[in-house]
């Protein structure tokens, strides 16, 4: 019992860090979203959100989400205290990352081959390529696999909070000397990358570097070590990847069907929907650390109970986020972004919709995965995205941006639906 309630308080010492940090970021988002919105304009920020759109998808299908592996790998070895196993895992975690950006950064010419079909001027070509660069280069999964691994999730806040705070005064900056899509582009990459460079700082200090220089890199080694390592690292590309399709795809199809002005209003609505559904986010991060140490810890039974605990919380939660949308969604909309964005509330209830369906599912992806059933995830995500795809390609023609904030909730209610089926089997089989 005692054992069982250290495990929660770490759950909520953790969750605690990171809704501290994100409270941050939506709180400083909103003021450099306003200070966007109302300076570029409704068609303008519609063209700086496909652009940052497309870089951050670009980034997403290259990249891998090596924080799970160092929580779920590491840990093992960390409490075996094997420590040259331990490095080994981080170095092939850091490999990964660097092969990661080396292929996004071959590969932007995909972006920008995309510009015409999104309505975007020639001359912010080299701005777009400038930010997806940063983008690439900025990703920092395996320090903050550092950071869970040992438990820092205050130091993680830290990190995180650098972005926004960036964005902020980087907005400001560029509201006084260059207020315009290539000046907000610039202060958005020197954000990620500044929160890239804080990340590894914090990350390594906790790192002993000095069994990472002398452990040599064994492929087969760490393959040997971390049975599934690579399965496990290709499923966390495959999910990411599908994940952001769900939400960016909707954008770029808007952006080219209906023109720039479309997508700012749905840039904003997701903006806005997208802080809501983190929450959903910040429970799978939080959890999935715990979740791993208490599935090799206790018994089935105690480790079935704890997950349903923590799903009735993700449904409580998404009651009341839905709540507060249909309350405060419009005013908040016209706030930011003035009157021009009203239009907006619409597809916010859509999205928002969607948010809530991920909130109250948030624990069944990281309970799968934490017992090997990642490919169940993958297989419930390409089928739900699928079928947004479709919906898409039947509801953007007749319905325009509403059709496609329709879709992304069609999607998200057949993934957590087919999460829930996965979970059931798992349970039973289990």
């Amino acid at each position: 019992m005692t054992a069982r309630r250290t495990r929660l308080r770490a759950l909520a010492g953790n969750l605690s860090w990171l809704l501290a940090s994100n409270g941050l970021m939506a709180a400083l988002s909103l003021i450099y979203l306003g200070l966007l919105t109302r300076t570029l304009g409704i068609v303008d920020f519609g063209r700086f959100s496909l652009i940052t759109g497309a870089a951050q998808m670009l980034a997403m299908l290259v990249s891998f989400e090596t924080w799970k592996i160092v929580v779920q790998y590491g840990l093992r070895h960390a409490e075996a205290n094997d420590q040259p196993a331990l490095a080994r895992l981080l170095k092939a975690s850091m490999a990964a990352e660097l092969a990661s950006a080396a292929a996004g950064i071959v590969i932007v010419a995909l972006a920008l081959l995309a510009s015409p079909a999104l309505g975007l001027p020639h001359r912010l070509l080299p701005y777009a390529a400038l930010f997806a660069i940063a983008q690439l280069l900025s990703l920092r999964s395996t320090p903050t696999g550092i950071l869970r691994l040992k438990d820092r999730y205050g130091r993680g806040a830290l990190a995180d909070s650098v972005q926004p705070l960036g964005r902020l005064f980087g907005t400001l900056a560029m509201l006084a000397f260059w207020p315009s899509i290539e000046g907000f582009l610039i202060a958005y990459a020197i954000a990620e990358i500044a929160t890239a460079l804080v990340c590894w700082w914090l990350a390594l200090r906790l790192t002993d570097i000095a069994q990472l220089r002398r452990t040599h890199f064994d492929r087969h080694a760490a393959l040997a070590e971390n049975p599934g390592l690579l399965a496990a690292l290709w499923s966390t590309n495959v999910q990411a990847s599908l994940s952001l399709a769900s939400r960016q795809v909707p954008l770029l199809v808007v952006g080219s069907h209906d023109g720039p002005a479309a997508a700012g209003a749905f840039r904003l609505a997701l903006q806005l929907a997208n802080a809501l559904a983190k929450l959903a986010t910040l429970v799978m991060r939080a959890a999935f650390p715990e979740i791993v140490r208490t599935v090799s810890a206790v018994t089935r039974e105690r480790f079935w109970a704890l997950a349903g605990r923590i799903a009735l919380a993700g449904f409580a939660g998404a009651v009341l986020v839905f709540l507060l949308v249909l309350l405060l969604g419009k005013p908040l909309l016209v706030l930011i972004g003035g009157s021009d964005f009203g239009v907006a509330y619409v597809l916010l209830i859509w999205l928002a919709s969607a948010g809530c369906v991920e909130i109250a599912a948030a624990a069944f992806e990281p309970i799968l995965f934490s017992i090997r059933r990642a490919g169940t995830v993958i297989t419930a995500r390409a089928a739900a995205v699928i079928v947004q795809l479709g919906a898409m390609a039947i509801l953007i023609p007749a319905l325009g941006a509403r059709g496609a904030s329709i879709s992304v909730l069609i999607g998200a209610l057949l993934f957590g639906i087919f999460l829930a089926i996965g979970l059931r089997r798992a349970a039973r089989s289990a």
